[in-house]
């Protein structure tokens, strides 16, 4: 039986060729770059379409570094993170997962809403989030070395985890961590209106909307309305759909299921447009 190996990867195949539009809340931007230049992993917390994803993919851009996203899941296990053989054509070949494809080529791994994958899955990702910085595949006898510019980040949001869900401490001591939140009011009309191309005045009511359904976090919602969502709306709208159906579509029932809730969602929404 013969093994080849296939895994040579040339990083350009991942890199972003424009820059992803992106709004600064904070200091995020130049505590990514320093935890980056001192080899330090970084978490971010936040809320379900706060921004997070697009920061990364800016941050990757801003690096000129591979951006390698990998969406968690219950049925994630460490060989669909770090690689498993395959057999094709009659040889049996290595095929590199996500996370040794990125230590490889030296680019970021951003494991997004890290929570959702296994305990044991995750546990594979400690010996890069440390001073160790490798990841040791098993199977190939190998203890792979990260690069300088090798980079690991993952996401998680607090707000509706469970006990059940949450991120052990021996994970989340390893990282720096950044917190991010829904935009100030006057910067997410901002990017309401650049990523959809609607007015201000529509824009700015969206973000009243939005205020408002945040509102019932906790009181029937386990989350507001994102900033994700706001844009989404504001898409059907520019594209001829009705705001209070936009709202219905995009935002009511994307949050909940429940008539009541739905109902009190569209009731928020008529009141504004």
């Amino acid at each position: 039986m013969s093994i080849a190996s296939s895994r040579s990867v040339k990083p350009e195949e991942f890199l972003l060729d424009q820059e992803p539009y992106y709004q600064p809340t904070g200091d995020e931007i130049r505590i990514f770059e320093a935890a980056y230049r001192n080899g330090l992993p970084i978490l971010l917390k936040g809320p379900t379409g706060c921004g997070k994803t697009r920061f990364m993919q800016h941050m990757a851009w801003r690096l000129r570094r591979p951006l390698i996203t990998v969406s968690c899941h219950d049925d994630l296990t460490a060989s669909d993170l770090v690689g498993r053989f395959l057999i094709r054509g009659g040889e049996t070949l290595w095929i590199d997962g996500p996370l040794a494809r990125a230590v490889r080529v030296g680019g970021i791994c951003y494991l997004d809403e890290i929570v959702e994958a296994r305990k044991d899955t995750t546990v594979v990702i400690h010996p890069l989030a440390d001073d160790r910085r490798v990841l040791p595949i098993e199977k190939l006898g190998e203890l792979l070395e990260a690069p300088p510019e090798f980079c690991l980040a993952i996401s998680f949001n607090p707000g509706y985890q469970s006990l059940l869900k949450d991120l052990k401490q021996s994970t989340r001591q390893r990282f720096v961590a950044l917190e991010f939140a829904y935009p100030e009011p006057v910067l997410e009309q901002r990017i309401i209106e650049r990523e959809s191309g609607i007015d201000a005045g529509m824009a700015r009511n969206l973000v009243k909307f939005a205020q408002m359904t945040r509102n019932l976090k906790g009181n029937g919602l386990d989350e507001g309305a994102s900033t994700r969502l706001l844009v989404h709306a504001a898409k059907l709208m520019v594209a001829g759909v009705s705001p209070t159906w936009s709202c219905r579509s995009a935002v009511a029932q994307a949050l909940t299921d429940d008539p009541d809730m739905l109902a009190a969602i569209e009731e928020l929404s008529s009141s504004l447009f």
